[in-house]
């Protein structure tokens, strides 16, 4: 396969005499502007509810505003206007933390890691590990402040956690796009890899710029019947939980809130097995979008370890911690300690290696190529490699003279280490996954980070939450090609991403403090949240301690490396076997990425993929794979606004409550 697209690339990138145009202006402005006060709080509330968020559902659903405004004023968006406003709602709406060994998405902006923060502090778990007090006050204000007690950002003692913030989010930009512009130069001008997945999401894009014409598309019915299925049925998910929540003390739930779950019933019969299903649709609809392997392989991964493997596990003498009656996510945290945090481990191992014998099997497959770096198309915004290189250098010198500051004690090398070592490596190996094969599946390194922290002789909690400058930026050379196929100046896009921080920033510290002011988070108005950030605070508190002078030593105890070298061993056979018999490689990443899946998640994305397949597709025919992204993208606008309407109702509900009492 990989052979195959080098092998056409010179065929795949059509030469373009078109002539590279801005794409930023007064409409992709009013465009950032309604992304980020329409509907950033829809995404904040459907992540607290249900888990999921609308960034999907913001593109497509500012395009289209945007296109409907245009064509009543006779006026046609450009190809480049629609591809900013594009990836613009992408930046204002993407979100994402990852936490020790869980990984916890967070929707609503850069503001939603300061009200994680809030959260953990006062956890159960925190004050059981005694970490209130260790925290320290420049990550989050005291459990005791008053800052935390009033629910409010509007207090001193968030000053330097909101400045940190600031700066990081500056930085981070800074940082990704001087180095993800360097890599793109050497994967794309230098080494002409083909990013076959580019010129797809490029069309893509550019082909919302045909809703601007008069004639209706199939595009936009589709994205209308499914945008009003996510009304219909967030109305009965997300609206009566609202207002009865508003009216009881309990709110009422039609729909079990995010999961239906077996696993207390299953364990008296299977010990320790794990199984439930998630009550959301869009789930299934999930299921329609990815690649079917690779949902498939997801679901074998977490079935055969959750359900199946752990009652053997348990009989076995392995599981230990498990406790009968347990529901899903205490049986998870115990089973992760007891075993599979190790297979997890040994996962992520096997993935990177197999990126690294990739990229140098790349190589070698090109190695007879002629590298000559083309004539710089004019006009495409380009600017020297060097600038480039020492902005990005200055701002992971700026990283590492901050966490210095912050975090004394720690060894400066570690941080160059990550900077300036790691960093570019993995970028560099990612970039090059994406140019060849379309996708990252470049090199990781799992736990390199919490282990680098546990063995360097470090005691304290401050370096857990430091701004440690270890990124993978990879993603943007991809990026910047689309931006090439689109004929947009690159230009375009940094202005487009210095509005679309100041208004996320903006609006979700707006945003943030009405919410958190309504009512403590989590809270019984929030099942989503309720559940499953406790597992979340409890592993990152076991990850904090690790490093504390007579601190518990839970993570160091469950890392077993026996367990760890037999499953990497195993993983490499897998990976052998499903290449021997031609299988598809997506069936192997999916079981990997299904291990620490919950079945509650792989279940119904495993039904929506079946009934996508083998119905759906001989239903509806070959343009069901251009049906399906489309039909996922309305009913996650329909189910944000529904979630809006949800959010103000809420907000003038606890009004009017607090102006009468």
């Amino acid at each position: 396969m990989t052979e195959e697209i080098i092998e056409k690339g010179s065929h795949f990138e059509p030469e373009i005499s078109e002539e590279f145009k801005e794409g930023f202006n007064i409409k992709t402005l009013i465009a950032a502007f309604f992304i980020g006060f329409i509907m950033l709080p829809g995404s904040i509330y459907m992540g607290l509810i249900t888990g999921g968020g609308i960034a999907g559902a913001a593109q497509w659903v500012t395009v289209i505003l945007l296109v409907e405004i245009a064509k009543r004023s006779f006026i046609q968006l450009k190809r480049q206007e629609v591809y900013i406003i594009y990836i613009m709602a992408a930046s204002l709406m993407s979100a994402g933390l990852v936490l020790g060994a869980a990984s916890l998405t967070l929707q609503g902006g850069a503001f939603s890691d300061l009200i994680w923060k809030q959260y953990l502090i006062q956890s159960p778990y925190a004050k059981a590990f005694d970490l209130p007090g260790k925290l320290p006050t420049w990550a989050v204000p005291p459990a005791g402040s008053e800052a935390i007690i009033k629910r409010t950002f509007l207090h001193r003692a968030w000053a330097i956690p909101i400045l940190l913030l600031i700066i990081h989010n500056v930085l981070f930009r800074i940082n990704s796009f001087t180095l993800g512009y360097v890599m793109f130069r050497v994967a794309s001008d230098k080494e002409k890899l083909p990013f076959p997945m580019a010129p797809v999401a490029a069309e893509g894009a550019t082909a919302l710029a045909e809703v601007s014409g008069k004639k209706e598309t199939w595009r936009w019915r589709v994205f209308s019947i499914s945008a009003m299925l996510g009304v219909i049925f967030g109305a009965f998910y997300m609206v009566i939980p609202t207002i009865t929540g508003l009216l009881m003390t309990k709110p009422l739930q039609l729909l079990p809130i995010p999961w239906v779950d077996f696993t207390a019933q299953l364990g008296t019969v299977f010990p320790s097995a794990l199984l439930g299903f998630m009550t959301e649709l869009g789930v299934v609809f999930t299921g329609f979008v990815l690649p079917f392997w690779v949902v498939t392989g997801s679901f074998i991964g977490a079935v055969l370890s959750k359900t199946v493997g752990n009652p053997i596990l348990y009989r076995a003498g392995i599981i230990k911690n498990w406790q009968p009656g347990m529901t899903a996510i205490p049986a998870n945290v115990a089973t992760h300690l007891d075993f599979w945090i190790n297979v997890i481990i040994a996962g992520g191992i096997v993935v990177g290696l197999i990126g690294i014998v990739r990229t140098v099997m790349s190589y070698v497959r090109r190695g007879e190529i002629k590298r000559v770096e083309r004539v710089l198309p004019r006009g495409r915004g380009d600017y020297p490699i060097p600038v480039a290189l020492g902005l990005w250098f200055l701002s992971t010198v700026v990283y590492t003279i901050i966490c210095k500051i912050l975090v004394p004690t720690f060894p400066t090398f570690l941080f160059i280490f990550f900077g300036f070592i790691l960093t570019p490596f993995l970028t560099y190996t990612s970039a090059r996954m994406f140019g060849i094969t379309g996708v990252a599946q470049g090199v990781s390194f799992p736990m390199l980070r919490e282990g680098t922290f546990i063995l360097s002789g470090y005691k304290g909690v401050d370096i857990w939450f430091a701004p440690i400058p270890y990124f993978n930026h990879g993603w943007l050379a991809q990026s910047f090609k689309q931006l090439e196929l689109t004929r947009t100046k690159f230009t375009s896009w940094y202005k487009a991403e210095a509005v679309s921080l100041t208004v996320m920033l903006f609006c979700s510290f707006l945003f943030w403090s009405i919410i958190w002011r309504m009512s403590p988070i989590p809270a019984s108005t929030y099942p989503y949240v309720q559940k499953m950030w406790p597992m979340s605070a409890m592993f990152q508190s076991l990850w904090v301690t690790s490093t504390v002078e007579e601190g518990s030593n839970w993570m160091i105890k469950a890392i077993k490396f026996k367990y760890i070298f037999n499953s990497s061993v195993i993983g490499v056979a897998l990976y052998l076997i499903i290449l021997f018999f031609k299988a598809p490689v997506t069936l192997f990443y999916g079981i990997v990425g299904g291990i620490p899946m919950l079945p509650h998640m792989a279940l119904p994305m495993f039904v929506g993929a079946l009934l996508g397949r083998f119905y759906f597709a001989k239903k509806v025919g070959p343009n069901w794979k251009k049906y399906t992204p489309i039909i996922l993208a309305g009913y996650s606008c329909g189910m944000g606004l529904i979630g809006m309407v949800s959010i103000a109702v809420a907000l003038i509900a606890k009004t009017i409550f607090q102006i009468i009492f």
